[in-house]
């Protein structure tokens, strides 16, 4: 029986209107959150894929004030920008709305409504930091200081980018006003605050334990960390010039803060776009049988994991979020993307620039997501990315048995004789992969997706290679039409995977195999005998890709070069510590590397550098001591998967056995990494 279809609401951070759109952006939201969506709508569920643009953020002001225009215009600019990007791109959201409308105003003032007289807020009266000169209370980004975790000298109001912590601009030492530049006073001022202790027994209970396990290790971690450090209450209304008023008389003058009002977003562009279909928007938020499915970048878990949940909970009327699929950063060339800088790859940029190459950017970007670990975007990666594996493995395949086909039998799929062992063994394979793409899509692991994907391609070419149709057309022609209908069938299946992945190669493929009004679920792909019939007639090849050039990857340089200059960064060129002298095979194979699980981490009492880990090897379970505690947060690291070198002698560190070596590895920036397997592998797994 037919399981029934799920109904997912499916958000997308909503994107700041101080900017355009760039790889960042696309690597750890909007590529994955379209993947699924898309996979979601092929399966037959019932998907609503959410967003729109925040325009009611401090960024927003500053951005108006330096540049001489008014709030309205930025946002009216960038929105129209951004909009755009999304729309060539193609990324496929059933609405994007804006938060500057009328029906986010009333939705978001109508949700503190209700909170206020459900009494879920705290008045408290307090001192502020005040501008003088410019008249004005300095609330988020109006403020830079010293950040009192880390030191940072350039912290911000809300939040120190260095360290990650959440800040109150009172936090801050050595306070500067950016309106000015002068020093702030203190004044006192009243506003609505949002008790998150209140909230603390409900989520830990929510988050620690209903999530534990299902959650991604960043995320729980991350949300572990706020909750054992105690929450405290946050001000949901703020004194600006520029935002959604709150709805109380006692408040005039003062704004919705814009961490309250931005996830109501989501709420108020689902109403928008039921609206606009003649439906109902409430089972979207408030059945309990809805999936709803956060994808954010890890700046934004403790708000939509933490803050949100507590204000939806409060309200009482709608769900929860299923899961939070958060990403990690993308850096560019080795530095930090920043919009101030111009240090980025700037999405309506990169579709100008290459032209009706959407896909080659969106499998990059997912072939190396951040999904666990900051990752490096460089234009000589995507260079070999797209020519040695979209146009040599999967354009290349579909080009040979496009074209044979074309030429051997006038473009219609041959009629297959017998099958030989490696036909079987290539269609038993595309029964396989559905399912393992679908099961990778399902856990949010979109790399492991793509490489599952093009491994399909290599297995293809690898076909092709060894029948070598192009001989056996001369010698054993009778050969022949059971290979190319075997290729065929294989092509036919990366076409239909291919449509969450490479939506517009995949229609392009369908067009090449007169399959364009064809929709196959993943499901239906794994039971699927033969997707192209005999006798079937194909159209005329294509290539599916084309390679990109040198000249191409210079331009691009040279534009990051200019900024580079034009902000002083420091591009250096990569220096590599010396090669070790030379050693045996013996001493290498001697080794014994498995894989492990770190199934829990605490820090060395009295060692700021050494944390304990116990590492789950398949066969035993082991201590290790390891010197990375200033590298990584101990909550943050559970369940990751690591290398070991298990036949270490052991040693005593402080008292404690270490039973073996995490290989690490040691990046440009002195900063450690794990050297950990690309895809999941089973614990105690033999590392050759």
């Amino acid at each position: 029986m037919k399981a029934s279809p799920r109904r997912l609401t499916i958000t997308a951070a909503l994107p700041y209107t101080n900017g355009p759109i760039h790889i960042g952006h696309l690597a750890g939201v909007y590529i994955p959150a379209d993947i699924y969506a898309r996979f979601q709508r092929i399966e037959g569920n019932d998907v609503a894929f959410i967003c729109g643009s925040d325009e009611h953020g401090v960024a927003i002001s500053m951005k108006a004030r330096k540049e001489q225009t008014t709030p309205q215009q930025i946002i009216d600019t960038y929105d129209a920008i951004i909009r755009e990007s999304f729309t060539d791109f193609g990324i496929s959201f059933d609405n994007y709305s804006r938060t500057s409308r009328a029906i986010h105003h009333q939705t978001a003032r109508d949700f503190f409504t209700t909170l206020y007289e459900k009494g879920a807020f705290e008045e408290q009266t307090n001192q502020q930091l005040f501008d003088a000169q410019a008249q004005q209370f300095l609330a988020d980004r109006f403020v830079v200081g010293t950040c009192p975790r880390c030191a940072h000298k350039e912290a911000y109001g809300d939040q120190c980018e260095k360290c990650g912590a959440s800040l109150n601009a009172t936090d801050l030492i050595d306070p500067i006003s950016t309106l000015s530049g002068s020093i702030p006073e203190m004044r006192e001022t009243t506003h609505w605050y949002l008790p998150l202790d209140r909230s603390e027994a409900f989520l830990k209970t929510w988050i620690l334990e209903e999530h534990k396990g299902d959650w991604k290790p960043n995320v729980y971690g991350q949300c572990k960390s706020w909750i054992d450090d105690g929450l405290k209450p946050r001000a949901v209304t703020r004194d600006l010039d520029w935002g959604i008023d709150v709805p109380l008389e006692q408040a005039k003058g003062k704004k919705l803060y814009v961490w309250f009002e931005a996830p109501i977003g989501y709420i108020s562009s689902t109403i928008e776009w039921a609206k606009n279909k003649g439906i109902d928007w409430e089972p979207y938020w408030k059945d309990s049988e809805t999936e709803l499915v956060h994808f954010i970048g890890k700046d934004n878990i403790v708000f939509h994991c933490i803050i949100f949940p507590a204000m939806l909970k409060e309200h009482g009327s709608f769900i929860l979020p299923k899961n939070v699929p958060a990403n990690e950063f993308l850096n560019l060339e080795g530095q930090k993307l920043s919009t101030s800088k111009n240090w980025a790859v700037w999405l309506h940029e990169y579709l100008q620039d290459f032209e009706d190459m959407q896909d080659a950017l969106r499998y990059v970007l997912t072939i190396n997501a951040p999904e666990t670990k900051d990752n490096d975007f460089t234009w000589s990666d995507f260079q070999s990315r797209v020519n040695n594996e979209l146009v040599a493995v999967l354009g290349n395949f579909v080009n040979r048995v496009t074209v044979l086909t074309q030429k051997y039998y006038q473009g219609i799929v041959p009629t297959p004789g017998g099958l030989s062992d490696e036909d079987q063994s290539l269609l038993h394979q595309l029964t396989q992969t559905p399912s393992q793409i679908s099961q990778s899509l399902e856990h949010f692991k979109f790399r492991e997706a793509a490489q599952h994907y093009m491994g399909l391609a290599r297995i293809g070419n690898k076909y092709l290679a060894d029948q070598e149709p192009w001989k056996l057309i001369k010698t054993h022609p009778e050969r022949v039409p059971t290979i190319l209908f075997v290729a065929l069938q294989l092509a036919a299946a990366l076409a239909h995977l291919g449509e969450p992945l490479l939506p517009h190669s995949s229609k392009k493929l369908k067009a090449m195999l007169n399959l364009e009004h064809q929709t196959q679920s993943f499901t239906a792909l794994a039971l699927a005998q033969n997707l192209l019939q005999p006798g079937h007639q194909i159209a005329e090849p294509q290539l599916l890709f084309r390679k990109i050039e040198d000249q191409e990857i210079e331009q691009q340089l040279n534009k990051l070069r200019a900024s580079a200059e034009l902000n002083k960064l420091p591009l250096e060129p990569k220096t590599y510590e010396p090669v070790k002298d030379l050693i045996h095979f013996e001493h290498f194979s001697a080794l014994d590397l498995r894989v492990g699980s770190i199934i829990s981490a605490e820090k060395m009492p009295k060692a700021d550098k050494l944390l304990i880990l116990q590492v789950d090897l398949g066969f035993e379970k082991r201590t290790i001591v390891s010197g990375i505690a200033q590298y990584f947060d101990p909550e943050k690291i559970i369940g990751q998967q690591v290398s070991v070198v298990v036949n270490l002698a052991p040693r005593t560190l402080r008292g404690v056995e270490s039973q073996g070596m995490i290989l690490m590895v040691t990046k440009s920036d002195g900063s450690l990494e794990f050297v950990s397997p690309q895809q999941h592998s089973e614990n105690g797994s033999l590392i050759s």
